[in-house]
């Protein structure tokens, strides 16, 4: 049996769902809100989280959908096929797979603990440690200074200066550099830039590259770098990886960006048997969704780079005595 396979097949029973809201005020014009799918049944919950970044669109979040029964996990997700999760379209498209991975998710993690199993054991998986980096559009420095043993992805600025990159690349604990060509619109979207994308590959010559436009003089700015192109935003499916303008040697896993466990587990199958290297990636999870990211990269990336470091690190500015890399394995039931 495939990956998904192994779990679409398993039995989950439905008594019913409640939903937790969660808010925190990042700055004066920016809240983030997601919302925790609770499913119960049999004297157990599932949980899952919707990371929809637009907060007006948990408005309206559907409280009463005919989920209680018993499903296989194939079954229910079909039952999700034939029902509107939101109210009126999302302001991001991307908002639907989010939604969606959330009831998914909260079922996954039901029926894992009504069967009495974690993810591991019902994949038949051992978990390990969990090496993690920190995101940060902040000071890199700062943080290095706080945390020195502390491994970085970082989103390079088109003023980033020659000696300022350099001053990066010396500290030796750039892992990720994330481009983030595929956000065109959104305010943390970068433009391409053939000259950015030169220096970035030639300075960091280790670094995974993210997200990189991969066109014109972008792609001859980036020759000889293909082995270390990752990609992201684009990724919804295996079918998108396959849409690529080149076979990817790495891919940013999110969760919540496939929607479905089928999609989700084809594509991380997939790259094991093409030898894609992965690593997990976080959404700005405030709830249950975050502890999931690292239980799936502890079954099937912990050595990666992987951007789902504890929440402290989005609580608050450097400091010591954060939780460092690597992330102790996990060995609760369920997801």
């Amino acid at each position: 049996m495939s990956l998904a396979e192994r779990l679409t097949s398993l039995d989950v029973e439905i008594e019913g769902y409640e939903l937790e809201r969660r808010r925190v005020a990042v700055s004066s014009d920016f809240a983030r809100v997601t919302t925790t799918v609770v499913m119960r049944g049999r004297g157990e919950q599932g949980v899952g989280e919707d990371v929809t970044y637009t907060a007006d669109d948990h408005d309206g979040f559907p409280a009463s959908l005919p989920l209680a029964g018993p499903w296989t996990l194939d079954g229910l997700s079909q039952e999700l096929d034939g029902h509107e999760l939101f109210a009126a379209p999302p302001k991001m498209e991307a908002s639907t797979d989010y939604r969606r991975w959330a009831f998914e998710s909260a079922a996954l993690d039901l029926a894992l603990r009504q069967a009495g199993l974690s993810l591991g054991a019902a994949l038949g998986r051992s978990y390990g440690p969990v090496r993690f980096v920190a995101s940060t559009r902040g000071d890199a420095f700062a943080w290095l200074e706080a945390a020195p043993g502390l491994e970085l992805k970082l989103d390079p600025e088109a003023d980033w200066a020659r000696p300022h990159m350099e001053r990066l690349a010396s500290t030796g604990r750039v892992r990720v550099l994330d481009l983030k060509a595929y956000y065109r619109g959104v305010f943390v979207g970068l433009e391409p830039d053939a000259e950015l994308y030169r220096a970035v590959a030639e300075i960091f010559p280790d670094a995974v590259i993210e997200d990189a436009w991969f066109e014109g003089p972008c792609r001859e700015a980036l020759a000889g770098a293909e082995d270390r192109l990752s990609f992201d935003a684009p990724i919804h499916s295996l079918a998108d990886v396959d849409a690529l303008p080149l076979a990817p040697r790495w891919l940013n896993v999110k969760p919540s960006r496939f929607g479905t466990l089928t999609r989700l587990f084809d594509c991380i199958e997939a790259c094991e048997q093409r030898g894609i290297r992965m690593y997990g990636g976080g959404q700005f999870e405030l709830g249950p969704g975050r502890r999931q990211l690292q239980v799936l990269a502890s079954l099937f990336y912990p050595d990666g780079p992987n951007d789902i470091a504890p929440s402290e690190y989005n609580e608050g500015e450097p400091r010591a005595g954060l939780p460092s890399s690597p992330l102790p394995a996990p060995e609760a039931l369920g997801f």
